[in-house]
C-alpha cells in the first residue's frame, strides 16, 4: 500500500450493513454499505462493497457522485443513472467498492445544479453555465474518497471512470490507481451536448465521433 500522502486525515468504518439493491430493470445485487468515522469534509458519503476479487487483482472502483435527478428521477440530461446501474453489476461480477459520494452538480449543490440547467437551456453547456453562476467548473475533492478507501483497507485498485481527474487525484493522494477502466457511452437526445462537452472541457475519455447532435423531443 502506498504510504499517506502529507497531512492525510485517517477515517475509520462506522458501520457495516447489508442491503439487498434492486433496479427497475430487474438486476439483483446484495452489497454491504459502510459508513465512516473522520471523513474530512463531514458528510455522509457511502462505500458500497459487491462481491470479492479473486486472488492478485486489484478491486474495480467508481468514484459515483450523487445526482438526485440522474439515480432517482431519471433525468435524461445526464447519464449518472445508467452509470450507475452499470458500475453496480460491473463492480458485483468483479468484487470491489462503489463510493457514492454526496457531491451534486459536480460538487456545487442541487439548487446550483438546477440553476445551471436553466441556463443550459438558454444555449451555455454544462462547465460555461457553472461559470456564469461564478461557480467552478467542478468543485468535487476526493479526498474523502480516498480517506474510505483505506479505511478499507484498498491501496491499489483499478478505476471504473472516463474522468482522468478522479484517477489524478486518487494518485497525489496516495492511493495506487492500476488502470482507468472506461464506462459505456449513454447518450440520449437530451444529454450528447453535455457530453461533448465532458469529453472537450476536462478530457473525458468518450469516444466523441459518436456524439453527435441529437434532435430532442
Amino acid at each position: 500500500m502506498p504510504d499517506p500522502a502529507p497531512d492525510f486525515p485517517a477515517a475509520t468504518p462506522r458501520s457495516r450493513v447489508r442491503v439487498p439493491l434492486r433496479f427497475h430493470d430487474g438486476y439483483s445485487a446484495d452489497a454491504d454499505l459502510v459508513t465512516f468515522h473522520g471523513l474530512a469534509d463531514d458528510r455522509e458519503h457511502v462505500a458500497v462493497v459487491l462481491g470479492d476479487p479473486a486472488p492478485g487483482t486489484p478491486p474495480l472502483v467508481r468514484l459515483h457522485s450523487e445526482c438526485l435527478t440522474g439515480d432517482v428521477f431519471g433525468s435524461a440530461r445526464c447519464d449518472c443513472g445508467p452509470q450507475l446501474r452499470e458500475a453496480v453489476e460491473r463492480i458485483a461480477g468483479r468484487g470491489g467498492v462503489l463510493l457514492y459520494l454526496r457531491q451534486e452538480g459536480r460538487g456545487i449543490g442541487l439548487y446550483n445544479k438546477l440553476d445551471a440547467y436553466a441556463l443550459q437551456d438558454d444555449g451555455l453547456d454544462t462547465y460555461q453555465a457553472n461559470a456564469a453562476l461564478g461557480l467552478p467548473e467542478d468543485a468535487r475533492d476526493y479526498t474523502a474518497a480516498a480517506q474510505m478507501l483505506r479505511a478499507l483497507g484498498i491501496g491499489e485498485l483499478d478505476l471504473l471512470s472516463n474522468n482522468p481527474d478522479k484517477a489524478e487525484q486518487l494518485r497525489t493522494l496516495g492511493i495506487d490507481v492500476r488502470d482507468r477502466v472506461p464506462t459505456g457511452v449513454f447518450t440520449t437526445a437530451h444529454n450528447v451536448r453535455y457530453l461533448r462537452a465532458k469529453v472537450l472541457q476536462t478530457r473525458h475519455t468518450l469516444p466523441l465521433d459518436s456524439l453527435t447532435e441529437l434532435t430532442a423531443g
